[in-house]
Parts: C-alpha cells; structure tokens; sequence
C-alpha cells in the first residue's frame, strides 16, 4: 500500500488566535516561537508552501528581556537610500521608542522571505503594553516552552 502524504489546503485550515506576553522573556527565544506559530509549524497539517500559520498578538513588547550588554551593543539600521542616509538606533532606545517595531524586526527575521512571509507577519499584531483591542477574536493564551526567567 503506498503511504500518501496530507497537503494542507486554504479551506482545510483552521486558525486560532493565541495572545503570547513578552514581559521578561527573552526576545530571540519569544521570536523564534512566535515565529513557528505564524508559519504553523505547531500543526499536524504543516506544508512549508501554504499559509497554515494562526494570528498572534504579543502584549507588553516594552517589557521584553535583553541579555549582556545588548541594549548599548546591539545596532539596527535604516538606509534610505541617499548619501548619509544611514541611521543607526541602539536596542536600548528601539525598545524606550519603538518597542513594536523592534519585536516585528526580529520576528520577521524568522519567517521566510518572499510573498509567503510576507503575508505571514500581517497575522502578527504587537502592543507595547498589556491592553490590545482583539479582545473580541477571543485569544488564547499561549504559554512560551523557552525562555523566561528561571
């Protein structure tokens, strides 16, 4: 009998929405997994060439844990594209400004590049503190396997 393999299908596919909070939680282990749970990796019904992924909401993104001397070493830069158009933010001041965008960066660092990923991290919905406003979607929450302070 020849085994047959399961293709996940756009209708086939059931999403949750899962609320996953980052305080104290260290950013590249909370990435990671947010990650997997936007490409659905999680799921019995993976296909790494569908969107099987569910939505993600991550609250207090302000909060998150750095190690070492993260916050003074670690750059983020922006060209745009004219001479002297490079700017150069630290970690520490990403995470006092732009917390949001600080965890986006590292979460789409995770997720593959091209139209999959892209339509991927429009599930992603991050808030820099506790209050969110998809209380009606009823979100599960999701409890890290890594990270977190032990």
């Amino acid at each position: 009998m020849q085994r047959q393999t399961t293709i996940a299908k756009g209708k086939d596919i059931k999403r949750t929405w899962y609320v996953v909070d980052a305080a104290n939680k260290p950013l590249g282990r909370l990435a990671s997994e947010v990650a997997i749970l936007l490409m659905g990796k999680n799921k019995a019904i993976y296909t790494p060439n569908t969107d099987c992924g569910d939505y993600v909401i991550v609250i207090n993104a302000k909060h998150v844990a750095l190690s070492g001397n993260k916050k003074e070493n670690k750059k983020y830069y922006n060209v745009s594209g004219f001479a002297g158009g490079l700017r150069t933010r630290s970690a520490g001041v990403m995470l006092e400004r732009y917390p949001e965008e600080m965890m986006e960066r590292a979460i789409w660092g995770m997720l593959p590049k091209g139209p999959l990923g892209r339509q991927m991290i429009k599930k992603l919905f991050v808030y820099a503190e506790e209050k969110h406003d998809k209380e009606s979607q009823k979100p599960v929450v999701y409890e890290l396997k890594y990270g977190g302070k032990r």
